[in-house]
C-alpha cells in the first residue's frame, strides 16, 4: 500500500503549482487522469492580464501572482516564454467609450498603471487594427506566458523536489473515515493520505462529491481559433471591451453578445495566432458548431482586418471552471478534515497559478502569511448567497 503526505488531484497549471510548493516539505503524489496540462490549461490563451480583473480584491490577488512571475523562470530553472509586452483592451463602439473611461480610472485607483490611448496611439502600437477603433486601455504590467510550458515547468520542478507526478492516473474515490480523509482510490490502486487537494478545475465538483463535500463549479465552454505560423503581427495581447462584458457576465442575458464572444488575440513564440473566444454554458459538450467559430472569426476580423486572409489550421475547445463571482475557491472543507479545494479560477488560471500554489501551502500549514488573500476565497462566501 502506498502512502503520501499529500495527494493533489489535477495536473493543470493549478495542480502542478500546488504540487511544486507542497513538495518542498512533503511527500507529494499528483494524479492527472489524462496528460499534464491537457484540459483547461491546454485550451486557453497565453495572457496574464491584470487590468481585466475587477477593482479591489481580484486585482490585489492578480498583482500578488504577477509579482511571482517576475522571477519564476529563474526559480523553476526553465523557460516558460514569459514576456512583459503589455496588454491592450480596444474600444470598438462609442457605446463602450464612457464605461472604458470609468474602467481606466477605477484601475488607476486600484494601483494599476493603465492609460487611455486615443486612436492614433492605438494604431501606432497595433497597426493591424481597424481604423474604426476609437481608443484602448493600455497596461504595461500585463504580460504573457506559455501555459503548456508552465504546467510542465511546475511539474518538473516538483519532481526535483521528490514529488511523484502521475499522468493517466484517475482518482475514482476519496476514502474517508469518521469525517477525515484517509486515502484516495485510483484505477491503479489505493494511496493512503490524510491530505487531498482538489485542483481538478471544471471537474472539481465530481471530485468533491466523492468526499461528500458540496461544491458547485460549472464548466463554461470556450473556443479559440489557431492560425498558421506568421511573422509578428501584433505586439503584446489584445482584448476588446466586449470581452470584458462577456467575462463578467454571470449568465446569458438579452443584451449579452451571442455565444459570449469577445476578442482575445495573442501570438505564440512560434508565430501562431490565438484568436478567442466564446463563453457558453453547455455542460461538458465539446461539439462547438461552425456558427460559433464563424462568429469568433468575424468579430476578430472586424477589429483586426489584418487577420482577413490568415489561414486557420484548427480550433481548440476547453472548459473554464466557473464559480459565479469571478474568484476561485481556495479553502478547506468543513465537512471532511484533510480535504482542500483549489479550483474555480475560470479564465484566470494562468494569471493566478503562481500565487495559488503559495496559498494552498499556507492554508495547509496554517500560516499567517497569506491569510488576507485566503479569506475572500473561502467556500462559504458562495454558499451564503
Amino acid at each position: 500500500m502506498e502512502t503520501a503526505d499529500a495527494v493533489v488531484i489535477g495536473g493543470g497549471v493549478i495542480g502542478t503549482s500546488i504540487a511544486y510548493r507542497l513538495a518542498e516539505h512533503r511527500k507529494v503524489i499528483l494524479l492527472e487522469r489524462g496528460e499534464l496540462g491537457a484540459q483547461t490549461s491546454g485550451s486557453c490563451d497565453k495572457a496574464i492580464f491584470l487590468q481585466s480583473k475587477k477593482p479591489g480584491f481580484p486585482i490585489k490577488l492578480a498583482q500578488a501572482s504577477r509579482e511571482i512571475y517576475e522571477t519564476l523562470e529563474e526559480e523553476l530553472d526553465t523557460s516558460i516564454e514569459f514576456k512583459k509586452n503589455g496588454g491592450m483592451i480596444v474600444i470598438e463602439s462609442e457605446a463602450h467609450l464612457a464605461s472604458m473611461k470609468k474602467f481606466v480610472k477605477e484601475r488607476n485607483k486600484a494601483g494599476l498603471d493603465v492609460k487611455l490611448l486615443d486612436d492614433k496611439e492605438v494604431h501606432a502600437w497595433q497597426p493591424g487594427l481597424s481604423g474604426d477603433i476609437l481608443g484602448a486601455a493600455w497596461c504595461a504590467q500585463d504580460a504573457e506566458v506559455n501555459p503548456l510550458l508552465l504546467s510542465q515547468a511546475f511539474a518538473q520542478a516538483a519532481k526535483r523536489r521528490g514529488a511523484d507526478i502521475r499522468p493517466h492516473t484517475e482518482a475514482t474515490d476519496i476514502l474517508c473515515e469518521r469525517g477525515k480523509v484517509v486515502g484516495v482510490q485510483t484505477r491503479h490502486g489505493k494511496i493512503t493520505t490524510g491530505t487531498i487537494v482538489n485542483a481538478a478545475g471544471p471537474f472539481a465538483s465530481e471530485i468533491a462529491d466523492m468526499a461528500g463535500v458540496g461544491l458547485t463549479i460549472m464548466p463554461r465552454r470556450g473556443a479559440v481559433l489557431i492560425t498558421e505560423k506568421l511573422e509578428p503581427l501584433i505586439h503584446g495581447n489584445i482584448l476588446c471591451s466586449q470581452y470584458i462584458a462577456a467575462k463578467h457576465a454571470a449568465s446569458d442575458t438579452a443584451d449579452a453578445p451571442p455565444y459570449g464572444i469577445g476578442l482575445s488575440l495573442g501570438q505564440t513564440e512560434s508565430g501562431n495566432l490565438l484568436i478567442g473566444g466564446s463563453r457558453e454554458f453547455k455542460g461538458f459538450d465539446k461539439s462547438v458548431g461552425p456558427e460559433v467559430l464563424s462568429a469568433i472569426a468575424r468579430h476578430a476580423v472586424r477589429i483586426a482586418p489584418v487577420l482577413k486572409n490568415v489561414k486557420l489550421i484548427r480550433s481548440m475547445v476547453g472548459f473554464r471552471p466557473f464559480t459565479g463571482d469571478g474568484l476561485p475557491i481556495i479553502d478547506k472543507a468543513k465537512e471532511v478534515e484533510g480535504f482542500f479545494i483549489a479550483a474555480g479560477h475560470e479564465g484566470d488560471g494562468i494569471a493566478l497559478a503562481p500565487i495559488t500554489g503559495h496559498l494552498v501551502a499556507s492554508l495547509i500549514d496554517n500560516k499567517e502569511q497569506y491569510k488576507d488573500l485566503l479569506k475572500p476565497l473561502q467556500l462559504d462566501r458562495l454558499q451564503a448567497v
